[in-house]
């Protein structure tokens, strides 16, 4: 029995070793078909607010109130959203492939469809942190409010990378995007760095598709490029990787 338990196990890791690393860059355009604002509006504001006022150390150190109020309504509205076919296809293609997704965006939704590698650059709207301490960090559902502390008094704020913050996961992210054998862009403009660079990390042989109605091809061959919405993208895409 010890015996065959050990194939199975050495089975088991062989068939992880064989399946293709695919990696996935994904922005708001794959969480707007599920009802969350994108960042920016064309006049741009977010959500009325100067990017600024909300998104910088500065806005928070001038207006606290302001900037938890922001976020907390983010927060609130991720309750009224889910998944959309996008994500939940991009869960589905652990079977087949070791897949991680690198996101921009600070929502949920690509854990709540079941991905289970997810290394959010931009932080997660679901935590907060300690304003003094940038590694003690909170699992938070509701709002979070002035005089909200960790355990020696400090302030809470959001678990956000504002403009002008390091990227934490910047350096995770890069590893794994030179290991992929497949690389996807979804749903991004391509316009935000440090992340938009991470295309230029991934190995030569590596196949690249793009999924985004809005890019201009410069990334990828002709017939890898889907010029369409998230979900109609992976619908296809899907058929093209389990061929």
């Amino acid at each position: 029995n010890a015996q065959i338990f050990h194939k199975f196990v050495y089975s088991w890791q062989n068939y992880k070793l064989m399946k293709k690393k695919l990696v996935v860059l994904s922005g708001a355009g794959i969480s707007a078909e599920s009802g969350i604002s994108t960042f920016r509006d064309s006049n741009g504001l977010w959500e009325n607010h100067r990017i600024e006022d909300v998104a910088s150390p500065e806005g928070f150190a001038r207006n606290p109130k302001l900037v938890l109020d922001f976020y907390n309504l983010r927060r609130r509205q991720l309750k009224d959203v889910k998944p959309n076919l996008a994500h939940e296809i991009l869960a589905e293609l652990e079977q087949d492939f070791d897949v991680y997704i690198i996101t921009q965006n600070v929502d949920d939704l690509h854990e709540r469809a079941g991905s289970k590698n997810v290394i959010h650059l931009h932080g997660e709207l679901k935590k907060v942190r300690s304003v003094k301490n940038s590694t003690k960090i909170y699992d938070w559902e509701e709002d979070c409010n002035l005089g909200d502390c960790d355990e020696l008094g400090n302030q809470l704020r959001p678990h956000i990378v504002w403009f002008g913050e390091m990227v934490p996961e910047m350096d995770n992210a890069t590893k794994i995007a030179s290991e992929a054998d497949i690389f996807i862009v979804i749903g991004t403009s391509m316009q935000v760095y440090p992340a938009a660079g991470l295309i230029h990390y991934v190995p030569k042989n590596c196949e690249i598709f793009v999924v985004d109605p809005h890019l201009e091809n410069q990334f990828t061959k002709h017939e890898n490029f889907l010029k369409t919405s998230a979900t109609e993208g992976m619908k296809i895409l899907r058929k093209k990787l389990l061929k």
